[in-house]
């Protein structure tokens, strides 16, 4: 099998990318990490992100068998039933996600009837989990540490690794979440570094453009062991944990983390619509901590 093609789709909103992973010849991709377009203060949605993303998979005629998240993302909302409709994508993410779904369950108060057991989704991926894109294969490996139910996906020599890293200019994932730790996180990358070619490409969901440098996606694991400013090579475990507390504990919630997880929780549904046909969205008063 040929190693897919990599399209990205930067969203400047939440910093977010979101790929297509294909086979031009044979055409069809899996999407990874799509957006939904949100606005916090109105409250509106729309679709502008999903829509650039479709009109490339129309343009080039790509089927698409699975949309898939890393994880349930707390800066953005995720739009895995949009391409469950347009295209009749199968949504996926990490079997971890369970155990996200009783965590905020509990913290948003969503009561007995909301489903803990991941059925939002249609396929739940386990550790080293295969699917049959078609034309590629690929491999579900879990990389917890800035969530519990953080999965990275492996199509050829491309690596989708979520938020378990970013560029090497700027570091790893932030690990205070619930289910996060600093301990897993290392571990997790540290597989990679140990499991896989130095020369297999990373692909970051996120790219913040430290000092204001111009977008950059793509690394290797190479390049991830040799540079990354927040796990230099060779060091210890004990002074990464140190590090990402220390780090962690100064760093301001997500501006989007409420509305965010309540829906990527779902799936990217939106709560059962009320009496009067709207959906409604919880604030939890004083549920995080944080700097202010």
């Amino acid at each position: 099998m040929n190693p897919p093609e990599i399209e990205p789709f930067f969203d400047p909103r939440t910093s977010t990318l979101t790929y297509v992973a294909h086979d031009a010849t044979e055409r069809v991709g899996v999407v990874i990490d799509p957006v939904l377009d949100f606005d916090p203060v109105s409250g509106r949605t729309w679709t502008e992100s999903a829509d650039r993303v479709a009109r490339f998979l129309e343009r080039e005629r790509i089927r698409v068998p699975y949309v898939l998240d890393t994880h349930a993302h707390a800066d953005h909302l995720s739009a895995l039933p949009y391409f469950k409709e347009r295209f009749g994508a199968l949504t996926g993410i990490g079997a971890g996600i369970v155990q996200a779904q009783r965590t905020f369950q509990e913290l948003f108060n969503l009561g007995e009837d909301f489903a803990t057991d991941g059925s939002q989704f249609d396929v739940l991926l386990n550790d080293e989990q295969i699917l049959d894109v078609g034309a590629f294969e690929l491999r579900a490996l879990h990389t917890p540490g800035h969530t519990a139910a953080c999965m990275s996906y492996l199509a050829g020599d491309a690596l989708f690794v979520g938020d378990t890293l970013f560029q090497p200019d700027y570091g790893t994932a932030r690990c205070d979440f619930p289910g996060g730790s600093a301990e897993a996180l290392y571990a997790s990358i540290h597989r990679l570094f140990e499991r896989l070619p130095a020369d297999t490409r990373v692909f970051t969901c996120h790219d913040y453009q430290p000092g204001g440098r111009t977008l950059a996606f793509e690394s290797t694991l190479c390049d991830q062991r040799e540079s990354n400013v927040q796990l230099p090579e060779g060091m210890a475990l004990d002074h990464f944990v140190a590090f990402r507390r220390e780090r962690d504990a100064t760093l301001s919630m997500p501006s989007l983390i409420l509305p965010s997880i309540q829906i990527n929780i779902r799936g990217g549904d939106f709560p059962t619509p009320e009496a009067n046909g709207r959906s409604y969205l919880k604030l939890p008063l004083n549920a995080f901590g944080g700097k202010s």
